[in-house]
């Protein structure tokens, strides 16, 4: 019982949170700098078993948050939520020391390398190097040292569920400030494409799949974290609310990566279950359900039908687009074909949108890390792919009761392949992927002999 007032409580503070930050921006920065104070002090206090679970902890926080801040422009730089999940992780390999298993890693790391020095022969005179580098390069860079960090640490799935918590509470105070930025969706909705203000004032696609996130999380407790009713409709009622300001920024990416993590996650959850418990999974999957069902039909009625328009791949006057991917697969064709005409060393960290510039006069961002991967890298870029791919594997089959593996790697993979690495997020869900999680030990009674 108090384990549930300690859970609404908290959902209450950032539901407050969310809402003094839309009445007073400056409060953003408040927020911060607590939030950075209290997660490292937790770090640096905790007792030495604990150590992993905090570093953990508070890189789940700030990657709930990142996108928050650099809405309200809270945090100290823009892509401070992934050099911050560097820094957490660098803290932890200082207190707990690596896996000697996960040198393939290192090589990863050691294998963007090569595309810096050939970025400095062919990225134009006019870009800014250090940008360029920095800005391409910090999200492989995070996933890099948040796989070596937690590459074969053991968690139980409590801390793994508590872990996930934290990451959802910002997203939730997030949320909160979406709905009192834009509280009438129609006033801002004119056609069916991504829509800015709609996602509360920032750009829709990395809104989107930071509220996808959050579907997904409280997804993941309506299952595991819901004992009894009372609960179940909280949870499902805040993925009903999370999903509503998902759906209707008209960004897809986000929305249909959560709900095929979901279904995965149900897959590998259900297998993996008692028999008795199943039919109460029948149960709470009906509810989910109706959740993301009646969650739909209002986005429908409040956004006038855009939202079926913007599904169906269709402009706001009923006319198919001529383009499902929004113009991804040409750049992921342009990627293809740098990767084909330099195939050992690649064109070079940051090129492929340097290049852009230099053609079309202006520089559109990769959105999958797949291509770009190829393209900047090249048979360095095919052994990092590699890497990405089989190494988690290799954990997977020494340890199979990970019902979470494999819903993680897909959302890692759709993510990066429909924003690429924007966000410190996928890098956070593919390194907990690689956490080796328990059961929880449960204390052995000893009956004492009398003498």
């Amino acid at each position: 019982m108090k384990t549930n007032i300690t859970y609404i409580s908290a959902i209450v503070f950032h539901v407050a949170i969310g809402l003094l930050i839309y009445f007073n921006e400056t409060l953003s920065k408040v927020y911060f700098f607590v939030a950075l104070c209290y997660f490292g002090y937790r770090i640096i206090a905790s007792a030495e078993q604990n150590k992993t679970y905090e570093v953990l902890k508070a890189c789940a926080y700030f990657v709930g948050a990142e996108v928050f801040f650099r809405t309200t422009r809270g945090a100290i730089s823009y892509e401070a939520g992934k050099y911050l999940v560097i820094v957490f992780m660098m803290m932890g390999m200082f207190y707990k020391g690596l896996s000697g298993k996960g040198y393939p890693y290192f090589m990863y790391l050691m294998f963007l390398i090569p595309s810096i020095f050939v970025a400095s022969t062919t990225l134009s005179f006019d870009a800014n190097f250090r940008t360029n580098i920095a800005f391409v390069l910090s999200g492989p860079v995070c996933l890099g040292l948040a796989a070596l960090f937690c590459y074969d640490k053991r968690v139980s799935f409590a801390q793994l569920s508590q872990i996930l918590y934290f990451m959802v509470l910002p997203i939730i105070a997030h949320t909160v400030y979406i709905y009192f930025y834009t509280p009438d969706l129609k006033d801002v909705l004119s056609s069916a494409v991504s829509n800015r203000a709609a996602a509360g004032g920032f750009g829709a696609n990395q809104v989107a799949a930071i509220l996808g996130l959050g579907m997904f999380i409280m997804a993941i407790r309506l299952f595991t974290k819901s004992p009894h009713i009372g609960l179940k409709v909280l949870n499902a009622s805040i993925l009903g609310l999370i999903a509503f300001r998902a759906i209707t920024t008209l960004s897809r990416g986000g929305v249909i990566t959560a709900i095929l993590a979901i279904l995965v996650f149900l897959y590998y959850y259900y297998i993996q279950t008692s028999s008795r418990r199943r039919n109460e999974i029948f149960a709470v999957f009906g509810l989910l359900c109706i959740s993301l069902a009646m969650t739909w039909f209002v986005s429908i009625n409040q956004t006038g039908g855009l939202v079926n328009l913007r599904y169906a791949n269709k402009d706001h006057l009923g006319r198919e687009k001529k383009d499902i991917t929004t113009g991804r697969a040409e750049l992921f064709e342009e990627e293809l074909e740098g990767f084909i005409s330099n195939p050992f060393f690649g064109i070079g960290s940051s090129r492929a949108k340097d290049q852009r510039i230099e053609i079309e006069g202006q520089g559109v961002t990769s959105h999958s890390e797949f291509s770009r991967t190829l393209a900047e890298h090249g048979i360095f870029g095919v052994m990092i792919l590699m890497i990405l791919i089989f190494k988690p594997l290799d954990l997977r089959f020494q340890n199979k009761q990970n019902y979470y593996f494999y819903a993680f790697m897909a959302f890692w993979f759709l993510t990066i392949n429909h924003m690429s690495m924007r966000l410190a997020m996928p890098a956070f869900i593919y390194a907990l992927a690689l956490l080796r999680v328990t059961h929880d030990k449960r204390p052995i009674h000893r009956k004492q002999i009398k003498s």
